[in-house]
């Protein structure tokens, strides 16, 4: 039986394909603070406002490729059963090959009802106010979990962490939950590997954790020629 293999995945892997990773060193997300862009309040204030921040992200999709990161994550699946969970809202995983994708924080590529959340459609074009969803007949919004909302996809998400064993966190600091609380599912006996140029503490986890300070592409070189000797 191939062993069980959890990629947790966030914004540093994109941003070796030159994905904009939202926030500024002085915490706004492109000159704007969160809460006007990424919260339910923020977007009942001026949803047109919202819904161009995130058109801007959705077209910034179109102009970028998968890195090798991603190409490798996607090769592990011929030695490994590979699962990744990722904070990204972009396609780059799928792109390169993926095929067990969980999305924690939503996808860009997708939209959803604003009254009715289960009713999620694929959508690749701009939303605008005054678009409406083709079943429901309410207002679009992106498919994006935004924050002081619930993460559906968390509970699938800490049971594949809990029956893997080698976890990979990659482009990640782990610091923000609800996602941070992932690796405390791990196996007592599973394999964790933390790859980041500039690694944080994940915390309760340091003596577990075999650190490469490299970038994405590079340290997932490396990872894979440890994990196919």
């Amino acid at each position: 039986m191939r062993k069980k293999l959890v990629i947790l995945s966030g914004a540093g892997v994109s941003a070796e394909s030159g994905v904009a990773t939202f926030r500024d060193a002085d915490g706004l997300w492109e000159g704007h603070d969160v809460m006007e862009v990424a919260t339910p309040e923020g977007f009942r204030k001026n949803p047109a406002l919202v819904l161009e921040f995130y058109n801007q992200r959705r077209r910034q999709l179109f102009e970028v490729h998968p890195n090798e990161a991603h190409q490798i994550i996607a090769e592990l699946e011929k030695d490994f059963d590979v699962t990744v969970v990722t904070q990204n809202v972009d396609d780059l995983h799928e792109r390169a090959g993926s095929s067990n994708i969980i999305h924690l924080h939503g996808e860009l590529l997708k939209a959803r009802c604003t009254i009715n959340e289960q009713a999620i459609i694929d959508w690749k074009e701009e939303i605008t106010l005054g678009q409406l969803h083709p079943q429901t007949g309410k207002q679009l919004r992106p498919h994006i979990v935004w924050f002081g909302e619930a993460v559906p996809a968390i509970i699938e998400a800490a049971e594949a962490v809990d029956q893997a064993d080698i976890i990979v966190v990659i482009g990640t600091s782990m610091q923000v939950y609800p996602a941070a609380g992932l690796v405390d599912y791990a196996k007592p006996d599973a394999k964790i590997y933390y790859i980041d140029p500039r690694p944080a503490t994940i915390p309760n986890m340091q003596h577990r954790v075999e650190v490469l300070a490299m970038g994405g592409s590079e340290g997932m070189r490396t990872l894979r020629d440890k994990l196919l000797q």
